[in-house]
């Protein structure tokens, strides 16, 4: 099986994104009485997930990553203004 990921996230990535899901949909709070009680509720988040999920529609484009970089590039201008200000004062 050939799992595509997009340019811009490696699968680890995605990885750290469905462990962030299950540990905000399932294992938080952890008020469980027993080990068994943990793996019901994985095995159910499991099923419940595997029937409704969806492919992801990557939409980020090498126009998006531009214009990113030009937001990146403009916040990181102001900043060292900012701080060559705030040292000459």
């Amino acid at each position: 099986m050939m799992v595509h990921t997009p340019v811009h996230a490696s699968w680890l990535n995605q990885v750290e994104i469905y462990f962030s899901v299950v540990q905000r949909k399932v294992v938080s709070p952890n008020d469980f009485t027993d080990l068994a009680q943990v793996g019901d509720r994985l095995g159910a988040f499991e099923d419940r997930y595997n029937a409704t999920a969806q492919p992801f529609q990557w939409r980020f484009t090498t126009s998006d990553l531009d214009g990113l970089l030009a937001r990146l590039d403009r916040h990181t201008a102001d900043h060292q203004e900012e701080s060559s200000t705030a040292l000459t004062a």
